[in-house]
């Protein structure tokens, strides 16, 4: 096989990238290890990464009892998960402390805390899991050290539209053979915004997106305007390094966020035919986009062989390309993530075919060298490359078996480093005939880091406000709606609940059906059908949603949402509570408050003198627009509740007064008109109370962001 300067480069620079890859420090309660996630740490506080422990001290050590280790804290404990298998791949799961030797830069280390982490795929958690629908929602999901994590990179940049079929099939059954109920996963493509993707343990949502999985490498018509803006005016040597570059970006970013998730090991399964240096000449044009006559060199397929000149613009390109995938591995063994590349090439030849009138040489090598690049993400980031294999099953069993059966270790470094350097670890087992895999090392603490977690976090805004702005976190792209729902003053004691949904819109890298229909189906905790039904009873217009309300006893709803397409099937389905209140007690009360926009000024106008138009669920908006809300009060004498208005900022901080009209005829909404030009972008809350005499106030909070 043909070694091209860019593999010779790979293979030169793969056992000193191996130990250039770093490693969280990791913390322990001190408390016994009770159960299977007794261990796990807290999560820090947004923008800081490491944990908030005091600085140059560890607490003495417990005296362990024989059936539980004790986890400790200090900023010199150092946990290290260790993958150990027989030579059939299959786990060791019966090894002891004594076992193990730790070396820290070359220097013994003594274990002091060891757990197995053995998860069973065939039990289910014995708890009521909730619907991921917010942030908070999935890191507490996340922190289920019996959920593991799956994150899929489709990287269609890399990968041929042929290719991406085949490769479909071997995916989706993993996803439905391999995976338990309980495991999180997600899918992502190189387009995709990092806050789009969450973890979801709606598994039919990932295979739906799976299945339009289509491969565009070397393709560059555009489809989207980001890729209109550029690939028009870029050589197709430039445009193929933008999207080089563009892939392993994203890739960092998910590992950053997977490691803000959890601690624990985490698993990204990327689907690529791996990364070149350059383009081969023939396939070089000085047209943009490659549209046009790409010269000479095209119809040479020779063009570049032994040729100096062409050796060393793959030499000084490998080290770009090298460069760039070193900050990979960094940043996934820094967060814990292990990168496991799945070629859909299966076993082949060379990386062109006949058509591409290039030589088998030239070919063979691009194909060994983009091949290589997949081995190092993987090597160097305690994963395993699925490569040259025409049966991807073995490998993609491989990958569940290394996030189901591995140790904990634990150590207290003799070193005590506060340099914010790099330090190797290496993990060796006395047992022998088995393979030992694990992460290569840690960053130290700085100075500065101590300091850092010894002030702990900062206060943050109150328990209302945080639950409110919850509310508005960006939805996801695997979410297909947006919900409102709310509750007003019905006829005989019941409560006027009112549901409604509006398409989100595509996101822009992600493919998939529409919206147009949802199915409600709202029971009490008995059981009994409080109501049931399409919304709308044939499908919506593409882009429209649709609205419903039913008259409701007080007390707590259960619901079910079912989200269907274009007539394909179920695109989603979600589980909601919806806690109806007694609006017909003699007590002060506010009911849900709605909320309107308009872009003009006519529009307002055309709002303000209607109530019959259903209110909206978006809660992002510009400068431009201007908001109307109306929110219903409540209270038991025959003088009406007074009601207030205030805007607060995200912290919870009153910033103004806002002027709230009472309603004309008793019985009405109070009104707010709220323009948003005189405000900065960025996260709001308005705060409505409703006063009467010899009542305490009562309050609702409607947060919204603004937005450019």
């Amino acid at each position: 096989m043909c070694l091209t300067p860019s593999r010779a480069v790979l293979l030169l620079t793969a056992t000193v990238l191996t130990a250039v890859v770093g490693l969280r420090a990791s913390t322990f309660a001190e408390t016994p290890a009770a159960s299977a996630s007794a261990d796990r740490q807290e999560k820090p506080p947004a923008g800081q990464e490491k944990p908030a422990t005091q600085a140059g001290s560890s607490p003495k050590p417990q005296a362990p009892s024989p059936e539980q280790p004790v986890f400790r804290t200090g900023i010199n404990f150092i946990r290290v998960d260790a993958i150990v298998s027989d030579n059939k791949g299959n786990p060791v799961t019966d090894l002891k402390i004594e076992d193990f030797e730790i070396s820290e830069d070359g220097k013994p280390q003594k274990p002091e805390t060891l757990r197995l982490v053995k998860i069973d795929a065939t039990t289910g958690p014995s708890y009521t899991q909730r619907t991921i629908r917010t942030r908070l929602d999935e890191e507490t999901a996340a922190s289920d050290e019996t959920s593991r994590i799956f994150v899929f990179f489709l990287d269609d940049y890399a990968v041929r539209r042929e290719n991406s079929m085949a490769v479909r099939k071997p995916l989706i059954d993993f996803i439905t053979t391999e995976l338990a109920p309980n495991d999180l996963i997600s899918v992502m493509y190189p387009l995709t915004p990092i806050d789009a993707v969450t973890l979801t343990r709606n598994h039919q949502g990932v295979i739906n997106a799976i299945e339009k999985f289509e491969g565009r490498k070397y393709n560059y018509d555009p489809i989207n305007e980001v890729e209109r803006q550029y690939v028009y005016k870029l050589t197709p040597d430039v445009i193929e390094r933008l999207r080089r570059q563009v892939s392993l970006g994203a890739i960092r970013g998910i590992v950053t966020k997977l490691g803000s998730l959890r601690e624990g090991r985490k698993s990204l399964i990327m689907v690529s035919e791996g990364y070149s240096a350059t383009l081969p000449p023939q396939m070089r044009s000085d047209q943009p986009g490659g549209f046009g006559d790409s010269g000479r060199a095209t119809r040479d397929p020779f063009a570049g062989d032994n040729n100096p000149m062409e050796d060393r613009v793959q030499f000084t390109a490998s080290l770009d390309l090298l460069s760039e995938l070193q900050d990979v591995f960094n940043a996934a063994n820094r967060h814990n993530t292990s990168i496991y590349p799945v070629d859909p090439r299966r076993l082949s030849t060379g990386e062109f075919d006949i058509t591409a009138n290039i030589s088998g040489s030239t070919s063979q090598g691009y194909l060994a060298s983009s091949t290589d690049s997949l081995r190092s993400l993987a090597e160097n980031t305690d994963g395993r490359a699925i490569v040259n294999q025409n049966d991807l099953g073995p490998g993609l069993k491989q990958i569940v078996r290394d996030a189901s059966a591995y140790y904990l270790i634990g150590y207290t470094s003799t070193q005590a480093p506060m340099d914010g350097k790099f330090h190797a670890i290496r993990v060796r087992v006395k047992r022998p005939g088995v393979q030992v895999r694990a992460r290569k090392g840690y960053w130290a603490y700085t100075e500065a880091d101590a300091r850092r977690a010894e002030a702990g976090p900062r206060t943050g805004p109150p328990t209302a406000v945080a639950k409110a702005l919850a509310t508005i976190t960006p939805l996801t792209n695997r979410r297909y709606v947006r919900t409102w729902m709310g509750t007003g003053r019905g006829a005989n004691g019941l409560a006027r609940v009112t549901f409604l949904w509006e398409p989100l819109p595509p996101t822009p890298g992600i493919r998939r059906d529409e919206a147009r229909r949802v199915t409600l189906l709202a029971t009490t905790l008995a059981g009994d059908i409080v109501y049931r039904g399409r919304l709308p009873v044939t499908l919506a217009p593409t882009g429209q949603g649709a609205a419903i309300s039913f008259d409701a006893k007080p007390g707590k709803l259960d619901l079910r949402l079912t989200i269907e397409g274009d007539g394909t099937g179920t695109l989603d389905t979600e589980d909601r509570e919806l806690m109806v209140p007694d609006l017909s007690t003699p007590e002060l009360m506010l009911g849900t408050p709605k909320l309107w926009f308009a872009r003009s000024a006519r529009e307002f106008t055309a709002l303000a003198a209607t109530v019959e138009a259903p209110p909206t669920a978006t809660r992002e908006f510009r400068r431009t627009d201007r908001l109307l809300i109306r929110v219903e009060a409540f209270g038991p004498g025959a003088e009406p509740p007074t009601v207030m208005a205030r805007l607060l900022n995200q912290q919870g901080n009153k910033m103004n007064d806002i002027v709230v009209t009472p309603p004309a005829t008793p019985g009405a909404a109070h009104t707010v008109d709220l323009p948003l030009a005189s405000y900065s972008t960025g996260q709001f809350l308005l705060e409505l109370s409703a006063n009467g005499e010899g009542h305490k106030p009562v309050t609702e909070l409607v947060a919204f962001r603004i937005g450019t």
